[in-house]
């Protein structure tokens, strides 16, 4: 009968099977599970791992990431809600406005903490440092800001250079400095976070302290071992788009008028003592944002280092070099070269879109030269992109991380060395120093290829779900306004040197690839002359970032940067290549 049970059908083994043996088969099915979705019932596999045993499967890339409202509650400050972009693509978010009339608030933000240590002195710790010191003096704050390192740094001299003493109790020992404060600045190499946080670090922080990251690095390095911080303490974030040296030098110029600095985003990870968000913000008006905008832990670091491997350092190094022998092969003298594609990017088409925005590049052309801009920008933005998702992908996996610890384990015997020796940058040098100004053209080939690529790493970024102000900050004002301007003064290679380890390490790696992506693809696409395509250009142009940067650069600093004269701000060669 069609009733009866088939004895050799799968159900029936299962059924006849003993109780044991099902949830061996369960388990083994559950594994299966796992292995092909990413996913495991809850419970499963939660022994932390190690770094070199853990190969997460990455979030898939071209899933798009629904993005909500970036809103945030202020007690002390007054905050702005702003519409970033419109339809198709609607976003409204809270900005902090910054301004030197904000600083009176800073004490009301920092109520309760009595001491502010700033542990290390690399990229960011001396700019941070210096601007918090320099804005609790005037508005007359008791709180002391002290620079913590280890004994026997070679960074002793030069915290001591900017005025910090142990005399004044304004430099000590590492340790020491971790278990007095009361807000933390971690902000030592990306790899000596991950290798020294919970062992050496964490078990020093006070109950109630606040630590204070200006990076997300460690929370993806935490995640991909199966550690978290620990729960009686805030976590915060506050991250300057660009470098450190360019914090000092926009704070100085500021003082002349109400403000000046870098943007910051900020996140609270952790709020142990219900005043994390107010302590964030303080910190980020103190040390001169001109505006403030919430991310997460984790949007931050995705968007840094992958944006530190795309357009600004790495994309930008690779393009450099594809269009300085293009340009050559065309019969160029190496000069020309070098003008029209390092020059053209660092000057003409990367000021126009820090006062005017991307679009404006564009629309800066006409006939033939709008026509070769749209070819270039069709042949490039795939290959670019193609290029872009990897990073992503590898950054949000946490291989991308894992790669900078293992190097910092390598340090010793392979020390990141100088870039600037090649022929491109010597050239580049002979350039700079006979530079006219006015006669560097605005290379319709070179705007194509570099438009094409910084809106192929802005789309990637949306499609995962990142805001338009972390958007446009790390991928177009952070490109623009902090690391082109050092680019245009002392070279690309220069910029590539003078990062933080992390973003030097990043560069090398991938502006290689960039450099063979758009070599083999996007010129051999535009050798055979394969035109235009106009479905591509009609989605640049009515790309909705246009609105989002057309807002940002109203909220941009009082004043250019300025590379050269006084500064106490450190950023030459030989205090970056100290070990």
């Amino acid at each position: 009968s069609s009733s009866q049970p088939d004895p050799s059908s799968p159900a029936h083994a299962v059924k006849e099977m003993s109780p044991l043996a099902r949830v061996v088969l369960f388990l083994a099915f559950a594994t299966c599970v796992a292995g092909f979705t990413g996913v495991a019932p809850r419970g499963m596999f939660n022994a932390p791992v190690t770094p070199s045993a853990s190969f997460a499967r990455p979030m898939r890339l071209r899933a798009p990431r629904l993005v909500g409202p970036k809103m945030f509650e202020t007690s002390v400050f007054e905050k702005e809600t702003i519409q970033f972009s419109v339809a198709p693509d609607p976003s409204k978010e809270d900005i902090l406005r910054g301004g030197r009339d904000k600083f009176k608030l800073v004490s009301k933000a920092f109520e309760g903490i009595e001491k502010i240590g700033v542990i290390g002195w690399g990229s960011q710790a001396p700019a941070q440092a210096q601007n918090l010191a320099d804005t609790l003096k005037e508005i007359g704050s008791d709180i002391k800001v002290t620079i913590g390192l280890r004994d026997g740094s070679p960074s002793w001299k030069a915290a001591q250079a900017v005025g910090f003493s142990e005399k004044e109790g304004t430099l000590g020992l590492q340790d020491e400095v971790i278990k007095q404060s009361d807000l933390v600045m971690l902000l030592i190499s990306d790899a000596a976070q991950a290798n020294t946080y919970k062992s050496k670090i964490e078990p020093l922080l006070k109950k109630g302290a606040t630590l204070g990251l200006s990076h997300g690095f460690l929370l993806g390095h935490l995640e991909s071992v199966g550690e978290t911080f620990r729960d009686d303490i805030n976590v915060v974030l506050i991250a300057p788009k660009g470098m450190g040296p360019s914090v000092r030098r926009l704070y100085e110029q500021g003082k002349t008028k109400n403000g000046a600095g870098i943007n910051a985003s900020f996140a609270v990870h952790q709020d142990a003592t219900g005043r994390a968000t107010e302590i964030a913000l303080g910190w980020g008006i103190a040390i001169g944002s001109p505006f403030i905008f919430e991310t997460t832990l984790k949007d931050e670091y995705c968007s840094d280092i992958y944006g530190e491997r795309g357009i600004l350092l790495g994309a930008v190094h690779g393009i450099v070099e594809v269009l300085f022998r293009r340009f050559i092969s065309q019969g160029m003298t190496p000069e020309d070269a070098f003008i029209n594609s390092c020059e053209s990017i660092t000057g003409p088409i990367t000021k126009t879109i820090s006062k005017k925005g991307i679009l404006p590049v564009y629309e800066a052309l006409s006939g033939d030269d709008k026509k070769k801009f749209e070819e270039a920008y069709s042949a490039s933005y795939q290959p670019a992109k193609d290029v872009l998702a990897e990073i992503y992908d590898e950054v949000k996996s946490g291989n991308e991380i894992r790669s900078v610890i293992m190097h910092g384990d390598r340090f010793d015997k392979f020390p990141i060395g100088k870039i600037d020796g090649t022929y491109t940058w010597s050239v580049g040098e002979k350039v700079r120093a006979s530079r006219d100004e006015d006669k560097i053209p605005l290379n319709p080939v070179t705007a194509g290829m570099y438009v094409a690529t910084m809106m192929a790493q802005i789309d990637v970024l949306r499609e995962n779900g990142h805001s338009y102000t972390e958007i446009v900050n790390e991928s177009v004002i952070e490109a623009v306004d902090s690391l082109c301007p050092y680019m245009h003064a002392k070279g690309v290679a220069f910029m590539v040197d003078n990062c933080s380890r992390t973003a030097r390490l990043g560069s090398r790696k991938w502006a290689p690839r960039f450099d063979y992506m758009l070599e083999q693809q996007a010129c051999v696409d535009l050798d055979a002359g394969k035109g235009v395509n106009s479905e591509m250009i009609s989605k640049f142009k009515s790309n909705p970032v246009h609105t989002a940067v057309e807002e940002c650069c109203k909220l941009r600093p009082s004043v250019d940067i300025s590379t050269t004269g006084d500064s106490t701000a450190q950023d030459d060669l030989s205090f970056t290549f100290r070990n």
